[in-house]
């Protein structure tokens, strides 16, 4: 079983300039969990529901310590810029992800649930060359699994 055989394959994309707060309503009345961003046929990103929770939850500061009157990060400042880019987002382009996994039509099911897993994703695009052809979820490799058995 390959990726093309569980994918689902009509997408639902959105452009980068769409305000985040339509993408909320867009993704609550589909009953989906992302989208990919793509722009001028461009895949550019992808959008998920924890990118989503990510602008509103509580925002950590980094663990710093001070020595000689000199403020030294230790943990978490990545993680603290990242919470603070995506609490000011106005559009689906402020707080898309933009380091994608993707895959291919022909990935096998393992390899795509190797992917899931390791990567640590939500949804992989599916891309025929450079186009998005279909978008792979946890529950799609669930189906694979079952269909397959």
């Amino acid at each position: 079983m390959e990726a093309k055989d569980i994918m689902t394959r009509d997408v639902i994309s959105v452009s980068s300039d769409m305000p985040v707060l339509d993408l909320a309503r867009l993704m609550t009345k589909k009953g989906i969990r992302g989208v990919p961003v793509i722009d001028n046929k461009v895949l550019l990103g992808i959008v998920t529901e924890g990118d989503l929770i990510d602008r509103v939850k509580k925002i950590h500061l980094p663990t710093v310590i001070t020595i000689l009157d000199t403020v030294i990060p230790i943990a978490g400042e990545h993680q603290y810029q990242e919470d603070l880019r995506k609490s000011a987002a106005r559009t689906v382009g402020d707080i898309m992800t933009t380091e994608l996994v993707v895959v291919e039509e022909g990935t096998s099911l393992s390899e795509v649930a190797t992917a899931l897993s390791e990567d640590h994703v939500d949804l992989l695009p599916v891309l025929r060359g450079e186009k998005v052809v279909g978008i792979i979820s946890k529950r799609d490799v669930i189906r694979g699994m079952v269909k397959g058995a």
